[in-house]
């Protein structure tokens, strides 16, 4: 007798609950869309300073970073003192100008550095990147 009441509860049953799979589906969207967001995008992280008087350069530069940990990278690479000075050089001689971004909490004496030696090597087109108020 139990057999023929699940049979006859299987043969009634015309619809499928479909609420659980609209939770499920919901659940894995909420999933995605949360872990999406927290992809690291790729780059140098750099605070600049805050200035009242920047201005925004329209040439094009030759990017100097200096990162808050005081490494040095020169379009996305990191280089080494003696190896940018070798670069600079090259850059001094197509008297091309460059551009110094500083992290905030970058030490101000390498800051200095880089701009000394940029300087000796007789660049004068020397910008520092700012971020205006």
């Amino acid at each position: 007798m139990n057999f023929k009441r699940h049979i006859e509860l299987e043969h009634g049953l015309k619809q499928i609950d479909i609420a659980p799979l609209i939770d499920m589906i919901f659940q894995l969207l909420i999933f995605f869309m949360l872990t999406s967001s927290f992809v690291m995008q790729p780059g140098i992280k750099v605070n600049l300073p805050k200035a009242a008087t920047s201005e925004i350069v329209r040439f094009e530069n030759i990017e100097i970073m200096l990162s808050a940990e005081n490494v040095i990278y020169l379009n996305d690479k990191v280089v080494t003192t003696p190896e940018l000075k070798s670069i600079l050089k090259e850059i001094a001689k197509r008297n091309q100008p460059i551009l110094i971004k500083a992290d905030k909490r970058a030490s101000l004496g390498r800051v200095v550095e880089i701009w000394d030696m940029s300087r000796d090597l007789g660049i004068t087109k020397i910008n520092i990147a700012t971020n205006q108020e």
